[in-house]
């Protein structure tokens, strides 16, 4: 078997396991540096009472622990499903090399799991969103960025 099929079983057996015990949705990754898995995460939403306890951020977390680092640059995710929206950003900000999924996000949406709402919002000026996004002091939220941009010993990302 090739080793994509091997990390991708791994993905779905810990989407398998965190059903049967209880921990959440139906939806595992990992995260392989090296041909090695530095992280691992299953679906605990439910389990944890944190709607964002979702497999990929998870495993990215673990992963991002072991490496003692914030960015996965050479790391490869391994995912039983299609990501979610807040899971393809978590993504795109650890910086891995590639996503390899399972099932298909209609799939989910099939079995109760319906992101497309989220899609849906995000195209939407912020007046027409389901849940209302207004500005406040929109003058003084740019001084935090001005307390980074003096920052000597920042880290950037």
């Amino acid at each position: 078997m090739e080793n994509n099929e091997i990390y991708m079983d791994e993905a779905i057996q810990l989407a398998i396991d965190g059903v049967t015990a209880g921990k959440g949705g139906p939806f595992g990754a990992i995260v392989v540096k090296d041909g090695k898995i530095i992280g691992r995460g299953n679906n605990s939403v439910t389990s944890t009472d944190d709607p964002t306890a979702h497999a990929e951020v998870m495993a990215i977390r673990e992963a991002c622990r072991n490496l003692k680092s914030f960015q996965l640059n050479g790391c490869v995710l391994y995912t039983s499903c299609e990501p979610c929206p807040m899971c393809l950003g978590a993504i795109y900000w650890s910086r891995v090399d590639k996503v390899y999924y399972s099932a298909s996000r209609h799939m989910a949406s099939y079995h109760g799991f319906d992101d497309s709402f989220i899609y849906d919002e995000v195209n939407l000026p912020f007046e027409k969103r389901k849940i209302p996004f207004i500005q406040v002091l929109g003058d003084k939220g740019v001084v935090p960025f001005r307390e980074w941009d003096k920052k000597d010993n920042r880290i950037d990302y």
